[in-house]
Formats: C-alpha cells, structure tokens, sequence
C-alpha cells in the first residue's frame, strides 16, 4: 500500500479535515500506542498502520478498500 493510498482511504472514510487529526492524535494500541503519524514516519509499514487504524476505529470491510474506477470499453 502506497502512502497515497493510504490518506485516499482515510480521507473517505472520515473527511479530510478529521482524517487529519485521527491521524495525528488518536493512538494505535497494536502500534505500540503510537498514532498513525508517529507509525508511518517511524518506519512502519503504511499497510499494517491502515489495518490498524481500520481495527481499532472498526472501519466496516465495505469500506476498507478503494473502490476501483471503472474501465471504459
């Protein structure tokens, strides 16, 4: 998972303005009670910082993944 990708599904699922401070300020129990910031910029695998972020807030599995955009024919 790239870290683009990452802020596209945080972004999603709580708004630009709130993906921001859950990102900066909520703490990740299973990251060793690091926020997702601190996480990615420590070293942490972006994937596993989502999975995280997506057990800990229990994002719905509907709303884990982007969605592909459709492919012209």
């Amino acid at each position: 998972m790239r870290l683009s990708e990452f802020w596209a599904l945080m972004e999603t699922e709580f708004g630009p303005g709130y993906a921001a401070i859950i990102a900066g300020s909520h703490t990740l129990g299973s990251l060793g009670g690091r926020t997702a910031e601190e996480a990615i910029e420590e070293g942490e695998q972006v994937r596993r910082v989502w999975e995280a972020v997506v057990a800990d807030l229990q994002v719905p599995p509907e709303h884990q993944f982007l969605v592909e955009p459709k492919k012209r024919r």
